[in-house]
């Protein structure tokens, strides 16, 4: 984990479209996420959002780099 006072930046690879929601921890900085939600019309991003929030326990996710991109650099605070 990368931390910037008080925020880390974690890398994710996003399996949109999925049958399941999955989340595989591969390191500290490094997940593999399964949603359910199609890659269109930020559905996707928005969910993988949602996902993250509850899983880390963090009031604030923001996608930093690889909006269109199943490689994202995501915002931890």
């Amino acid at each position: 984990m990368l931390f910037l006072w008080n925020k880390m930046i974690l890398t994710i690879k996003v399996h949109a479209n999925s049958s399941r929601e999955k989340i595989n921890k591969i390191n500290d900085k490094e997940y593999e996420i399964w949603i359910k939600a199609k890659p269109q019309d930020n559905k996707a991003n928005t969910e993988l959002c949602k996902l993250l929030k509850r899983y880390l326990q963090v009031k604030e996710v923001i996608i930093k780099s690889g909006f269109t991109s199943k490689i994202k650099k995501v915002e931890i605070n």
